[in-house]
């Protein structure tokens, strides 16, 4: 039997400080929901809206892996590893915390918004030297099927982490159906409609619903109108 969360978009944490509005789907900031602290070894996934010229001083983190997706603009990284890279929608990052890094994020455009995903992954390894990645997407790749972006594996199609870890992204049409099979019985998957509708194992989703399945082998998918999906497989334990 299957063991399925629904988190719909208008359910999620938000906040508005001017410059930046986030919703966020797990426990965050000022944000606590006891039964939204995270989905496996998945912790944290904001969905944000900077505005132009604003973003986040210099901050640290350590032991944790932070994946940032852009959906539309670009934003300004800066780290005490000596990276400093604009990072555009298309692209993906990823930095591993490790012992500890410092950086900071900015909206590359001065008149344009930045809306992305942030998204925070608990490390199967403590105090790794930190890292940095950040690849271009060929999103021709994900039509109408699935497009390995992250992996565990350095030599694998997309990022790598320290984490038993996948995400995927497809682009499906209206009609189109597919199915993604679990690299592991003891791993969990969380998807999120980027946009559209989409059927999900029977339950139907919209924009920026997210659902969390565990304890099954595969799931199903059924493009209701035109999609974006992020789907994300992580251990559950």
């Amino acid at each position: 039997m299957s063991n399925i969360v629904i988190h719909k978009a208008e359910t999620r944490g938000s906040a508005d400080y001017g410059w930046l509005k986030p919703n966020y789907y797990f426990s965050f900031a000022n944000y606590y929901h006891p039964e939204r602290v995270h989905f496996g070894m998945l912790r944290v996934v904001n969905d944000d809206f900077v505005e132009g010229g604003m973003g986040f001083a210099k901050h640290p983190h350590d032991n944790m892996e932070i994946i940032t997706i852009p959906l539309e603009g670009a934003l300004i990284h800066k780290d005490s590893m000596g990276n400093s890279s604009v990072v555009h929608a298309g692209e993906i990052q990823v930095m591993s915390a490790g012992k500890t890094v410092i950086h900071s994020e900015h909206n590359f455009h001065k008149d344009l918004p930045l809306k992305l995903f942030q998204i925070w992954v608990f490390p199967n390894q403590r105090n790794v030297e930190p890292r940095y990645q950040q690849i271009t997407l060929d999103k021709t790749l994900r039509k109408n099927k699935w497009q390995q972006v992250l992996s565990p594996n350095e030599d694998d199609e997309g990022v790598w982490i320290y984490q038993d870890a996948w995400f995927m992204m497809g682009d499906f049409d209206k009609g189109q159906k597919a199915s993604y099979e679990l690299k592991d019985a003891m791993h969990g998957v969380y998807l999120i409609v980027i946009e559209g509708d989409v059927n999900v194992n029977g339950n139907a989703l919209s924009k920026r619903d997210a659902i969390g399945i565990s304890e099954v082998d595969a799931i199903e998918i059924e493009a209701l109108n035109d999609c974006e999906l992020l789907l994300m497989e992580v251990p559950m334990r």
